[in-house]
């Protein structure tokens, strides 16, 4: 192994000679310090080991938020395989085509998927194990504790900065999701970039109200693991648990996607949580929310701008150090604004937001035309328009029209997965999906649809017919009908127009 190469199993085992008893992980009234939370990797990277689990062989993780991800990372980075979290409300059929995306020899699931994972197992013959999180399971699952026997393990794999140890799916902007490949050097740079920006430290907490299987929250969580401070776990977002966990366990960070942060406020309404141990937020809110929240607390909100294919923020600020903006260019990123050709623009003009640096991922799963494409000329063409101004701040003003993009709860909404599943309707002729205000969540999912015959078909049978095919979080909350969709003059749709037109949420 080169003597410059760091990788994560390095963080892990740097951590529990550092500060060995000092409490890693806390999920109930279970806590795991540095020292046990390396045993465990090392026991489960033993026997992965003994099952023949080898350098880049896959690891799909679905499961809640649970400590035991934390143990399954540590062991796939130990060994050099890559772990492909998945995100748990997507629909079955979702689910299923991720498995067959990246084919992974082991499955790690809740007890609460047990039942899904059966009905899915005879298309997937390649995994050769599925373990459940659990103390018992079902006949013929694994329980995660029979994995955990004494096996030893040495940690002799070659594994570069360079080397894969995430698959994230995000980016359906051809219909169907794609896997972005999250390098050992991608999460170690987000990991150190939070920690100089924010100060991280061993006296940190981190709750983790955002899933794990998000960039965001598996990246806040690492950071904050990284610095030697405590990952406070919580299953899932729920306000009162969480208002109960930030004050019992004086929890100083967490990150919030709407309507996070607005649960909570009402929820301090008719109870009293001492959160005053509050220091960090990092996601998105709007503005009278963040304004709503200050009032009750001294924690900066943290404005930022990335996505899974650059390992969380590449521009990042406090919030009123320039109210609006998405933040500065963060201290590892180079960032530019491009025109259609591919030519930087000067400050203050809107173009493509393209950067360059070591939070930039590897590539698609299994797709190297479009990885050509999207890391074209050496940047990353993250498909969002924005402008940078003269002090450096980045302005994000949209998604280019071809890679549209909803933004709902912190959930990325592709308009072309959603037209796929609504146009195998039988009464849908054409559909326009855009992304609409939403109080609650931002956005919300709106589909305009051209239909057969407008007396035969109702709002909310197209969204029902949606229920087996997308996640719910996909699904229209709105629903038009129109006798035309305007189009451009090469036949494709007129998406700002489509926008422009039936861009409200009341119908």
């Amino acid at each position: 192994m080169a003597a410059n190469t760091f990788n994560l199993y390095d963080l892990f085992e740097r951590n529990a000679i550092i500060f060995p008893e000092r409490e890693a992980l806390v999920f109930d009234d279970e806590t795991t310090t540095f020292k046990t939370l390396l045993w465990k990797i090392n026991n489960l990277a033993g026997t992965l080991k003994a099952k023949e689990l080898k350098k880049g062989d896959r690891i799909a993780i679905l499961a809640l938020n649970r400590p035991e991800f934390f143990v399954i990372l540590g062991a796939a980075a130990g060994l050099g395989a890559i772990v492909a979290p998945i995100n748990w409300r997507l629909s079955e059929k979702e689910i299923d085509y991720i498995l067959h995306d990246i084919t992974p020899t082991f499955l790690f699931i809740s007890p609460d998927y047990q039942e899904l994972v059966l009905s899915l197992l005879p298309n997937h013959g390649y995994i050769k194990e599925i373990i459940v999180l659990a103390e018992t399971g079902k006949e013929d699952f694994i329980p995660f504790n029979r994995v955990l026997k004494e096996k030893g393990f040495e940690h002799e794999t070659e594994i570069e900065g360079d080397d894969p140890l995430l698959i994230v799916h995000t980016a359906a902007v051809t219909g169907k999701p794609l896997g972005a490949v999250l390098t050992h050097g991608n999460m170690l740079a987000s990991n150190m970039q939070y920690m100089y920006l924010m100060s991280l430290s061993e006296k940190d907490v981190y709750l983790n109200t955002l899933p794990l299987f998000h960039m965001a929250g598996l990246t806040f969580a690492m950071a904050v693991m990284h610095a030697g401070g405590k990952n406070a776990i919580i299953p899932r977002f729920d306000p009162q648990s969480t208002l109960s966990a930030i004050e019992e366990k004086q929890v100083t960070f967490m990150g919030s996607f709407p309507p996070i942060l607005i649960k909570l406020l009402e929820a301090m309404e008719t109870a009293h949580y001492d959160i005053s141990r509050l220091r960090h937020i990092g996601g998105i809110e709007d503005k009278e929310t963040i304004y709503q929240f200050k009032e009750k607390s001294e924690a900066q909100f943290w404005s930022a701008y990335g996505q899974t294919e650059t390992a969380g923020a590449i521009t990042i600020s406090p919030y009123f150090e320039k109210e609006g903006s998405a933040g500065k260019c963060s201290p590892i990123s180079k960032i530019r604004i491009f025109d259609e050709y591919d030519r930087p623009m000067e400050p203050n003009t809107p173009g493509e937001i393209v950067v360059r640096g070591p939070l930039v991922f590897k590539g698609y799963w299994n797709d190297t035309e479009i990885t050509s494409q999207t890391l074209r000329g050496g940047w990353h063409h993250t498909g969002d328009v924005g402008r940078i101004d003269e002090q450096g701040y980045l302005w994000f003003i949209k998604r280019k029209a071809e890679k549209e993009l909803i933004k709902s709860g912190g959930e990325n909404v592709y308009p072309l997965e959603v037209e796929e599943a609504i146009s195998r309707h039988p009464q849908v002729k054409e559909v326009a999906v855009v992304g609409v205000k939403d109080k609650e969540w931002g956005e919300a999912v709106k589909a305009v649809c051209v239909v057969g015959t407008p007396e035969a078909v109702t709002a909310q049978e197209i969204i029902d017919f949606l229920e087996d095919r997308i996640a719910k979080y996909k699904r229209p909350k709105y629903v038009e009908f129109v006798d035309l969709l305007p189009t451009l003059q090469d036949g494709r749709l007129d998406r700002e127009k489509i926008k422009t037109l039936y861009g409200n949420p009341k119908l």
